[in-house]
């Protein structure tokens, strides 16, 4: 895996998220109640504070919790609620390292079918059903990842030019798309709970 992602919008993080599977599961984990350039930012920062230009599951794994909390929490924080954040990262890093012996891009390298493929993602810690489609459409839109149904599987997110997820961001034109449509749809939600419908 070595492709250009333009998630963070910062090219040293954008360039990891690229390069490392586990750094893009690891954004992906931490883009939520945050901005999504904050949340793909986070691994990157989370590397250089290890010392590091990788992520490495078993080191993360092994990391002691408070201190690994600590590293999170330095200003600026890798996320809005970075001691919660950083027990969900240990949790999946090990998880990747009992079920995939720390190869996060094991999770879909063997996948046979999307349907296979999303059951994978949605088994990881802090991945639930809709978390499990955006990845499983950036892998297939992004990253050329495409087991047979891999579409059907991503639900909505798989679908052609659409714009409703990380999965369609490639740079900053595609970012306002995908803004917009988030905020339509927050708007609408809104809108059916105001006329309770």
């Amino acid at each position: 895996m070595d492709v250009t992602l333009h998630l963070a919008q910062d090219p040293e993080a954008d360039a990891l998220l690229g390069r490392s599977p586990l750094a893009a599961l690891v954004g992906m984990l931490l883009d939520q109640q945050v901005p999504m350039e904050w949340a793909f930012k986070g691994p990157a920062t989370i590397a250089q504070r290890l010392g590091s230009d990788d992520l490495d599951a078993h080191e993360i794994a092994a990391h002691e919790p408070e201190a690994f909390a600590a590293l999170l929490s330095q200003k600026p924080a890798v996320h809005r609620y970075p001691g919660s954040m950083a027990k969900r990262i240990q949790q999946l890093c090990q998880y990747l390292v009992e079920h995939y012996d720390g190869d996060a891009e094991a999770v879909w390298k063997d996948a046979g079918t999307g349907r296979e493929l999303l059951k994978r993602l949605a088994e990881l810690p802090g991945f639930g059903k809709q978390k499990a489609q955006i990845f499983l459409a950036l892998l297939g839109k992004q990253l050329g990842v495409r087991p047979t149904g891999w579409r059907e599987a991503a639900g909505s997110y798989g679908e052609p030019d659409s714009f409703r997820s990380v999965a369609d961001i490639t740079g900053p034109e595609s970012l306002v798309k995908v803004r917009a449509h988030k905020q339509e749809t927050k708007a609408a939600a809104k809108a059916s709970k105001a006329t309770g419908k």
